[in-house]
């Protein structure tokens, strides 16, 4: 098959449109996903846990929703308050790096859901009122031992040709894996058409140090961490299993109308958003300066990880969550073991210490690493993790 015959079947057959979805405004993002709102598919977390880690794929269940107490949803609004002008600068940086380097025409956001979309969301707005460029946003699924939706990807270049420019964005990095699944996807969706994807990965926080295109590399808390599809536009984590979706769907996921009222998708989004102006000036100085003399992806945070990985005897490195956001995660989702933190004292870590109080989960500090603090996972007998 010639290269054109392999482009050709990126355009046919076409792919149906997406059903609309999310409460955030249909200006500011569409979601490539399967509307699976009908199907049961929340398990318990230690029924969950148990599946995850004798080998069945994350990606086929869901976990319960977490419902946060008042004292939480305080902390959220308190903390979104103290760090709505540090997100905004972080969103600047690298929305301004974004331009610098693609420019607006032919550019197309394309948000690695749930965590990347309020993110997403943010450098759409900011490029707009910064450049009156008004860039397309999409919201896909990427999940890690399945890869990036394919059709998803086939949706965006049937609408907007196949020379358009994608730049992949999420919201912070941990070890590193989306960041290597995103590779492997995009040279899997070169051989089979033929076309050469940016596997750039575009984050508001990279602790980790394996990503080029950052606002930040400090593990600070982004309010949008804080809480699961009540700040990432009411969908659930995606989902990807055979008897829900097709070879021609979109990867599935679950839009939660019933918390409507409990909803702070948008109230993070205008928290953030009247900081722009502010920051603009500061943030073209940083992303120039970053675009002069690029950061080094030196992958430091996967050292730091095989090292807590040894201190501990954790077998299966896949049960180490680092940075702020993974650690909430496993908190909210997973049956954590230990919290390790760099210092109980770290303002960045109050969410993460009450959760930890709350569920009765030791907190250990663990001082020198690149992360301010890192999930486990409790180990169960074998298999694999999420």
């Amino acid at each position: 098959m010639k290269g054109t015959d392999k482009q050709n079947a990126v355009l046919e057959p076409e792919i149906a449109p997406p059903v609309p979805l999310g409460s955030y405004p249909p200006s500011d993002v569409t979601f490539l996903l399967k509307d699976l709102s009908s199907e049961a598919l929340e398990l318990g977390t230690a029924e969950r846990e148990k599946a995850i880690q004798s080998g069945v794929s994350y990606s086929e269940m869901l976990p319960v929703e977490y419902q946060p107490t008042e004292q939480y949803i305080g902390l959220f609004r308190e903390t979104l308050q103290e760090s709505a002008a540090k997100v905004a600068l972080a969103v600047a940086v690298v929305s301004e790096r974004i331009v610098a380097r693609r420019g607006t025409e032919g550019t197309v956001l394309v948000s690695l859901a749930r965590a990347g979309t309020p993110v997403g969301v943010l450098i759409r707005r900011y490029i707009a009122e910064t450049y009156g460029a008004e860039l397309p946003h999409y919201s896909v699924s990427i999940i890690r031992g399945k890869g990036l939706d394919m059709n998803a990807i086939r949706y965006i270049l049937q609408q907007h040709g196949t020379d358009a420019n994608l730049q992949f964005v999420d919201g912070w990095t941990g070890k590193g894996a989306i960041t290597r699944v995103l590779k492997d996807s995009c040279i899997a969706f070169y051989n089979r058409y033929g076309i050469r994807l940016s596997d750039d990965l575009a984050v508001l926080a990279d602790p980790g140090h394996c990503s080029g295109t950052f606002g930040t590399r400090e593990d600070y808390l982004i309010p949008s961490a804080c809480l699961n599809s009540t700040v990432s536009g009411l969908l659930s984590r995606t989902v990807q299993r055979s008897d829900l979706t097709g070879p021609e769907d979109f990867h599935g996921a679950k839009f939660y109308k019933e918390w409507l009222e409990y909803d702070y998708s948008n109230v993070f989004i205008d928290a953030v958003t009247p900081y722009f102006s502010s920051v603009r000036e500061s943030a073209a100085a940083v992303a120039g300066e970053m675009e002069a003399s690029p950061p080094e992806v030196s992958w430091r945070g996967m050292s730091d990880i095989r090292t807590l990985q040894e201190h501990f005897g954790i077998d299966n490195i896949n049960l180490i969550k680092p940075g702020v956001g993974e650690t909430t995660r496993v908190l909210l989702r997973r049956v954590p073991w230990k919290i390790i933190v760099d210092t109980k004292d770290n303002p960045n870590l109050r969410h993460i210490l009450l959760l930890a109080e709350e569920r009765n989960v030791p907190v250990e500090e663990y001082p020198g690493l690149a992360y301010s603090c890192c999930g486990i996972i409790k180990p169960l007998k074998g298999g694999e993790s999420e």
